[in-house]
């Protein structure tokens, strides 16, 4: 378990640093992710259909620049929560991260890098007017604003992955409230600690969802020796959705390929 006295973030991890990509070095869209949103399973696809899907998906990477913000604190993981589990908390901040799951990923763990990202409000007023204008489109657009936020989130993760190597330290696989027994309310402190609200415009909903829809947050932990967990990949086992995934339903799941 983690000893608060020795878990201190190195010096060279300690600002908050900014993901605001400009036009040449935004992500690209996984064309076969947005398919596979769309519940594509091996359909035929016209050419009606297909051009409509591209030029939709090229008209969001053209015109919506994904921001993010990242940053690093220490891991206490000697506490325990109101009820007397264990949790793990992040120095300097109000983040409480309950559950078992969480708990074995961040446990032994020096540091946690706190990520958010978002396609900003943007992206959801396009989406808002097209679900009244034209609902095969607003569907598109969905697809592929799940796609395009995914392929920002993995760019900051492998950025949390470099940092971390340069420091010295190794890492595990991001892990998301709402994974496991890990509650969505552990959000709002999240995006408190990352300032997000004012660097990037993320908010949280009374129901701790996040505001943009197309937004992510998640939490990678950082450690001295070797990464507990890092051969752990996400598993339908932990979600709290798996009896009723339209994944699962299709015979796929929200993590392939990863």
């Amino acid at each position: 378990m983690s000893d608060i006295r020795m878990c201190t973030v190195p010096e060279a991890l300690q600002a908050p640093v900014p993901y605001q990509p400009d036009a040449a070095q935004r992500p690209a869209i996984d064309r076969a992710e947005v398919l596979r949103y769309l519940g594509y399973a091996g359909q035929h696809i016209d050419e009606e259909l297909a051009g409509r899907i591209e030029r939709i998906v090229a008209e969001l990477e053209h015109e919506v620049a994904p921001r993010g913000v990242r940053r690093v604190f220490a891991v206490d993981a000697t506490g325990t929560d109101a009820a007397g589990d264990p949790c793990i908390r992040l120095v300097g901040t109000t983040v409480e991260l309950r559950g078992r799951d969480v708990f074995r990923h961040l446990k032994d763990a020096r540091c946690c890098a706190l990520v958010a990202a978002t396609l900003g409000m943007a992206s959801e007023r396009r989406l808002r007017l097209l679900a009244r204008q034209n609902p095969l489109d607003a569907a598109i657009l969905d697809a592929a604003g799940s796609a395009y936020i995914e392929a920002a989130v993995d760019e900051m993760d492998a950025a949390v992955g470099n940092a971390a190597q340069e420091a010295g330290l190794t890492r595990n696989w991001r892990f998301s409230c709402g994974y496991g027994d890990c509650p969505l309310a552990a959000q709002d402190a999240i995006v408190a600690a990352l300032d997000a609200t004012r660097r990037i415009g993320l908010t949280v909903t009374d129901s701790h969802l996040l505001l943009p829809a197309k937004s992510v947050t998640a939490m990678v932990g950082l450690f001295d020796g070797d990464a507990h967990a890092a051969d752990t990949r996400p598993s339908c086992a932990i979600c709290r959705l798996a009896g009723s995934c339209s994944f699962r339903a299709r015979g796929t799941t929200c993590y392939a390929g990863t």
